[in-house]
């Protein structure tokens, strides 16, 4: 019984396997036999570890087969014919019909190779003549179709003959020979389905004309095809039994329900925590270490905390926790900000962040404490200008260290009442900082206050006690 396995026409390749063993030897051409006579002799047997190490040594799938050179194809379409206005298809009256004349037709082709075949078509539709005649149009035709098979797109153009005719109550039945010709393309879906595209033309006797004179119909075709593969395929050989998918065959696999490498198929040792010391000689099999053992190192940074306590397990101290002491100054600067770990800052309020002792530089010592030369006129905040000198030069110091943060106190003696001494002590204050501030200090690095009388440095008894207590003291602030 023939078997009719299906294909596209444009399929290039992709046929069944096919077995290389006695069998096919016997069914193939002469020819074959011929060219494979050296390949039929019986090839030096692989040993059991050489198969067991390389999935290439068991039994080899076929190989596929050529595309095949000889299919079959039928189609149903539909299209659009427009009957020329000189036709000569009439018996009684010529008249034109209506133009376009849907159409629906079937076809059946035969291709002894995959580039050229031979097609035959039937279509037919309804249309009306001029008055209105209800009329009926129909064609029969063979032709040659060329192609270039390959991809999914499939181009072609055919030739051919046939015949072409009408008929109607007002023009009779007529059908006269066609010559057509055309060009497409199949658009295959799969292997047995496609869509074809049809552009033709058919030239017929044209009315009133001498004969041999032609007019043209132009038609538009789209269809859907179905292609048949003539040719039987040989029997798929399955591949032999690897259950565990290896690569490694049954019946040279060790373990054939557990995958495992090469040479025998079996799976590695369990090995729980993953270490590299099989759980059988791991003496810690749920906790990974280093070989022998598989125990984990409690103690890596050897400053004798062992894990889970020690949380800085990279780091060796002695504390408690097993983490190094981020202020072991006692400074208040911590881990990398503190530039001197083992001395402690010094608070003077000049570079207290970077966790270093350090000595007031000369320039700035001369503005820390009791400022000598700043005076105000009597009992009001103005500054005198013999003042102006020395200010300027706190100005200078401040800019030049702009890190540095003051607080400015303004003091009095106890003459005059309390109240009055603070308010003039503070604003007086506020008056140092507004000179420094418009010579360029920021008003942000300058704090002010008020003493009043209540701070004196010497006796308010007499007169040079009284004015030792009269003063402007700068104090550097430290964070």
């Amino acid at each position: 019984m023939l078997k009719l396995p299906v294909r596209f026409a444009s399929a290039a390749c992709a046929c069944g396997p096919l077995l290389l063993s006695a069998t096919s030897h016997a069914e193939s051409t002469p020819e074959s036999r011929a060219t494979s006579g050296a390949a039929a002799s019986p090839a030096p047997r692989a040993s059991a570890s050489a198969v067991g190490s390389a999935p290439a040594a068991g039994p080899s799938l076929p190989a596929p087969a050529a595309s095949p050179d000889s299919f079959f194809e039928v189609g149903v379409f539909g299209g659009l014919l427009i009957p020329s206005d000189r036709h000569a298809l009439y018996s009684t009256t010529q008249e034109a019909f209506k133009s376009p004349v849907p159409e629906l037709g079937a076809r059946v082709a035969y291709f002894p190779e995959k580039f050229l075949g031979a097609e035959l078509e039937g279509a037919a539709g309804p249309t009306k003549t001029e008055s209105g005649s209800p009329a009926g149009v129909w064609g029969v035709r063979g032709h040659l179709i060329g192609q270039l098979p390959g991809s999914t797109l499939t181009p072609f153009v055919l030739l051919g003959l046939g015949r072409l005719g009408a008929g109607s109550t007002a023009t009779g039945t007529d059908s006269d020979p066609s010559l057509h010709f055309g060009a497409g393309a199949k658009l295959a879906l799969d292997d047995f389905l496609g869509v074809r595209l049809d552009l033709r033309d058919h030239l017929t006797q044209k009315f009133n004309a001498d004969s041999g004179s032609k007019t043209h119909h132009p038609e538009i075709l789209l269809g859907l095809s179905f292609t048949l593969d003539t040719r039987s395929k040989p029997a798929t050989v399955l591949p032999p039994s690897d259950r565990d998918a290896d690569q490694i065959v049954d019946a040279l696999d060790k373990c054939p329900d557990a995958a495992g490498p090469a040479p025998d198929g079996c799976p590695p040792p369990p090995d729980s925590d993953a270490d590299g010391v099989d759980d059988a000689r791991d003496a810690c099999p749920s906790e990974a270490g280093p070989k022998p053992t598989g125990c984990p190192d409690k103690d890596s940074d050897h400053d004798c905390v062992p894990l889970p306590i020690d949380k800085c397990p990279t780091e060796a101290a002695t504390t408690p926790d097993g983490c190094p002491d981020p202020d072991p100054d006692r400074d208040g600067v911590q881990g990398a900000a503190d530039h001197c770990p083992r001395e402690p800052e010094t608070k003077n309020g000049f570079q207290d962040d970077d966790g270093c002792p350090d000595v007031l530089p000369a320039k700035v010592q001369r503005f820390s404490g009791v400022i000598a030369g700043i005076e105000f006129d009597i009992g009001k905040t103005t500054i005198r200008p013999t003042s102006r000198a020395t200010l300027d030069e706190a100005a200078a110091v401040l800019k030049e260290f702009p890190l540095l943060r003051i607080s400015i106190s303004g003091h009095t003696d106890n003459l005059g009442n309390r109240a009055t001494n603070l308010a003039l002590s503070g604003e007086r204050a506020a008056s140092v900082k507004s000179y420094l501030v418009s010579q360029g200090v920021d008003a942000a690095r300058v704090e002010t206050r008020g003493a009043g009388p209540d701070e004196p440095v010497a006796d308010n008894k007499n007169e040079a006690g009284r004015q030792k207590n009269r003063r402007i003291e700068f104090k550097l602030l430290s964070d």
